[in-house]
């Protein structure tokens, strides 16, 4: 079993699709394993993505991770990471396919509505970066 970490941004929040968004992972075999509600101050938001922090759209990434509420999930299951990122669909909504959450509910490359870890340790980063091991309910 391999664990993810997920994100809900706040044009998902605020388009009131979390459920929609939560059913396509259960469907496919992800497991939510911990969840949570927050809002991002500025400087999370910048934590939360360093790593892209010489990107020039780090200041709008952040911005926007920072604009609202977002949900963060573990998910677990085989192959969580590759599935999760399937189900979310290319980056890009105009690329990614049809049926995917980006393609049925984006309206940017940054209003994309979610965020999904790309590797294993990426993963394991970003889920400690919300949570503690006593809130994971693996």
């Amino acid at each position: 079993m391999e664990q993810t970490l997920s994100i809900i941004k706040p044009d998902g929040v605020r388009k009131n699709i979390i459920g929609d968004v939560i059913r396509r992972f259960e469907s496919r075999g992800l497991t939510v394993i911990a969840m949570r509600m927050l809002q991002m101050t500025k400087q999370e938001a910048q934590g939360f993505y360093a790593v892209h922090k010489e990107r020039p759209f780090f200041d709008s990434l952040t911005d926007f991770m920072s604009s609202g509420p977002v949900v963060v999930m573990v998910l677990e299951g085989p192959d969580a990471i590759a599935l999760n990122r399937k189900i979310m669909g290319a980056t890009n909504y105009e690329e990614a396919e049809e049926g995917t959450i980006r393609k049925d509910f984006a309206s940017s490359i940054e209003s994309n509505v979610v965020h999904g870890s790309d590797a294993p340790e990426t993963a394991k980063t970003e889920i400690a970066y919300f949570f503690s091991s006593l809130d994971i309910m693996a």
